[in-house]
């Protein structure tokens, strides 16, 4: 199945990069472009993308409130597309607020076009991806947090096995990985995970990252 892609980005250069690295892949199709987060809220509108690559930083409508816009749709708007937000700057503090309003993961701008590929892909498919100095930010933002108490309430309702996907899925561990370390099959684990985030009511695996760590489940240097 063919990816539906848009790209939003206020540097015509990097669009037109991206544009044509990615329309090179047999897998993925470029269907729009946007030069601020106004103008690809409506693109995306009309033309149902797969995945949004979304720039953090742009005039009129920065990525934070056009990520928003496209994750908690208004009423009659049926179609919410998977965010992938991109970003110079490996330090930006958009980063947990984006993973929060729903966004599949952030990108470094300056990671090598395979990653960006792979990128898109992952995404895609339904799963969440951090670029590491990312990942790393935001643990140590975490740090600095109490936990939740209405967060923690909620681990309640999770069985023993699910508890320990989540801890699991928080340390970065790949569904190989948990079925490897809970020697169970990696199909039972897909079963877990889908499990918890519709028990948690979350989104993707970025969400579940951010609840373990909102929830105390887990803390930063935990392992």
């Amino acid at each position: 199945m063919t990816i539906r892609v848009i790209i939003v980005d206020d540097q015509n250069m990097v669009r037109a990069g991206f544009a044509a690295l990615l329309a090179a892949q047999s897998d993925i199709d470029v269907v729009g472009e946007a030069p601020n987060g106004k103008v690809g809220v409506d693109v995306s509108r009309k033309t149902h993308p797969d995945v949004v690559l979304m720039d953090v930083r742009m005039p009129e409508m920065d990525g934070l409130v056009a990520a928003r816009a496209l994750l908690d749709p208004p009423p009659g708007v049926v179609h919410v597309p998977k965010v992938l937000m991109l970003t110079t700057f490996d330090v930006d503090d958009y980063v947990y607020e984006a993973l929060r309003a729903g966004a599949s993961g952030f990108l470094l701008k300056d990671a090598p076009p395979a990653d960006l590929i792979s990128a898109v892909r992952v995404v895609a498919a339904g799963d969440a991806l951090l670029a590491p100095s990312v990942t790393r930010r935001l643990i140590t933002d975490f740090a600095k947090q109490r936990p939740r108490n209405d967060q923690s309430l909620r681990l309640n309702g999770l069985t023993p096995r699910e508890t320990e996907v989540l801890v699991l899925i928080a340390r970065g561990l790949s569904n190989q990985e948990i079925a490897e370390h809970l020697v169970l099959a990696e199909q039972t684990v897909k079963t877990h995970i889908g499990k918890v985030l519709s028990k948690l009511d979350l989104r993707d695996r970025a969400q579940a990252v951010i609840f373990a760590y909102e929830s105390g489940l887990i803390t930063p240097g935990e392992q």
